[in-house]
């Protein structure tokens, strides 16, 4: 929220309740503005999603096998590939442009939603049954 105990507002920029309003009471959807949890949670969470599904695919393939191969014992066995795999997230959680890609999707879903009130989850089902 972007206030404190006393009422009063922390950031002039961002007003009281500013995410309310828009069509369905959840803000208004060309809105661009970011709160703090989506800049050090929601977004960050698109980068690490991403990262492991597009970006770091032979990394996440070798430490997932590594980890079948190894049971128990992946821990101590399988650090190599885990290093590898920590590397490369990493050099992509630096890299300013995806992180500018990434927050732009994440503009994007929150627009869909606030101008739907769908969340993307079933958003995404109801499209997969038409």
């Amino acid at each position: 929220m972007a206030h404190t105990f006393a009422g009063e507002q922390k950031d002039p920029n961002i007003p009281l309740g500013s995410n309310k309003g828009g069509p369905h009471g959840l803000g208004d959807p060309d809105d661009r503005r970011l709160r703090k949890v989506e800049l050090e949670v929601l977004i960050p969470k698109i980068m690490r999603e991403r990262a492991k599904t597009e970006k770091c695919l032979t990394e996440v393939k070798a430490f997932e096998d590594c980890c079948k191969d190894a049971g128990l014992f992946m821990v101590a066995k399988c650090q190599v590939q885990n290093d590898a795999l920590k590397a490369c997230s990493l050099e992509w959680y630096r890299n300013e442009q995806f992180k500018k890609e990434c927050t732009e999707i994440y503009l994007v879903e929150r627009s869909e939603f606030r101008r739907t009130g769908i969340p993307k989850k079933f958003r995404k089902n109801n499209a997969n049954d038409q």
